[in-house]
């Protein structure tokens, strides 16, 4: 019987249990997939604790994920039994050996992406791609700041944002972690706690700030991000690893020079069929012009899958984890 982990309560790593599971065939618009990867994301630690609750327990963990098809229900057209494909789901569960999704949430693995890439690219990718190409669109000679710049999505942005001609100016938690800031893309890296961040960016810009503000870090950096933009800037608060940002008046975004700010998420971009072939497209393509390379600097058995979350929560990971069955 496939395996898969599982929480009955939320807490600490402690509460995930690797349990058999009875995954059943898929339904009328479901495929099923036998994974080989799992991609590990700060969101499953908020899926964990309850930050983001479930709607039902016992309840699984993971956004995104890839494999093969194992199975294809009724009224299911361009997908069969066989295809490498990945995906990531607004469901958390795919923590698992084996799972049933609907199918047109997932896309077909294009030849030269290996299978943990594709894992990592469908939260991971997807999410540089809709920042740097939708929520904000990156231009040449863009004064670009992304915060936690040696994480998963820190490092695919940085890389991307280089390529499409950016200054891009990384801040990253320790000073271990500034010579992979750089190899990605960042062609200043500062450190929090070491650095006085919008003082740093503003000097860098010659005393304008950044054009767009990219922070995942959420409750912590808030502030000296908005510190850390020019007149009409634009702040892009798309996660919170450190915490949710507190309310706060939009005065403060008058008295810094009429800012922008904005919560997007993946799942707003990727709604509908049309945007998840749109950006998952988007995202292949910049792997396959070698404006992303894609490294796996973490693998974790499924049976470690708390291991990974305290590697996560404990700032310990750099670039992309990802769980094999």
């Amino acid at each position: 019987m496939p395996r898969a982990i599982r929480i009955h309560e939320t807490g600490g790593p402690e509460v995930m249990r690797l349990e058999d599971v009875d995954v059943g065939t898929p339904a009328a618009g479901e495929v099923q997939v036998r994974h080989t990867a799992m991609g590990v994301n700060f969101i499953d630690v908020y899926d964990r604790t309850g930050l983001y609750p479930q709607k039902e327990m016992p309840g699984g963990l993971g956004r995104e994920a890839a494999g093969m098809v194992s199975a294809v229900g009724k009224k299911v057209r361009g997908i069969r039994v066989g295809d490498r494909v990945a995906y990531v789901h607004n469901v958390p569960g795919c923590y698992c050996e084996m799972r049933n999704v609907p199918a047109d949430r997932v896309v077909k693995i294009p030849a030269g992406v290996s299978d943990e890439q594709a894992a990592v690219l469908m939260l991971k990718g997807q999410t540089a791609c809709y920042l740097l190409r939708h929520t904000y669109r990156v231009r040449k000679g863009d004064v670009v700041v992304i915060h936690a710049a040696s994480g998963g999505v820190g490092v695919i942005a940085s890389q991307w944002a280089r390529a499409l001609g950016a200054l891009v100016i990384g801040i990253v938690g320790s000073e271990d972690k500034v010579a992979l800031a750089k190899k990605n893309g960042c062609k200043h890296v500062l450190v929090r706690g070491r650095d006085d961040v919008a003082a740093a960016v503003k000097k860098l810009s010659k005393g304008l700030g950044a054009h767009v503000v990219y922070d995942g870090v959420g409750k912590d950096t808030f502030t000296e991000s908005l510190d850390s933009l020019r007149r009409r800037g634009m702040m892009v608060s798309f996660g919170s690893s450190s915490g949710p940002v507190p309310p706060f008046s939009t005065a403060e975004l008058v008295k810094r020079g009429s800012l922008y700010v904005t919560r997007p998420t993946l799942y707003d971009y990727t709604l509908t069929r049309q945007d998840l072939e749109s950006v998952s497209r988007e995202t292949f393509a910049a792997v396959k012009k070698k404006w992303v390379k894609v490294e796996i600097r973490q693998r974790y058995k499924l049976a470690d899958a708390a291991q990974a979350h305290c590697d996560l929560e404990a700032r310990k990971t750099v670039g992309a984890s990802v769980i094999v069955p």
